[in-house]
């Protein structure tokens, strides 16, 4: 018998292209755009307009996840948003003498 070995250990999940956060951003997207066409179909909005908002919207999802899994890549999300909790300047306010003086015991 020969079995075929899983060589995909510890790769990131990819499909069609899209790989990590981005797949997840991707379906959650087109979710969220299902729930708000229902929502506005079952609030009596005409039909006409929810399905082009619902085509529309999912057209501009899918345009805008697979651009930015093109240009930041498959960890540029959270190097996005790390730059957001990393300081621009560190200001330390203590006078230097404070700062070369020893503290005797």
């Amino acid at each position: 018998m020969e079995f075929t070995i899983n060589k995909g250990i510890g790769r990131t999940v990819e499909y069609k292209g899209l790989k990590a956060q981005y797949l997840f951003i991707f379906a959650g997207g087109l979710i969220a755009d299902f729930v708000l066409f229902v929502v506005m179909y079952m609030c009596g909005i005409p039909q006409w307009f929810c399905i082009s908002f619902g085509v529309v919207s999912a057209s501009v999802l899918v345009w805008y996840t697979f651009h930015l899994n093109g240009k930041y890549g498959q960890y540029g999300l959270m190097k996005l948003t790390s730059v957001n909790y990393r300081p621009r300047y560190i200001i330390n306010r203590i006078r230097i003498t404070r700062l070369i003086k020893h503290k005797r015991k």
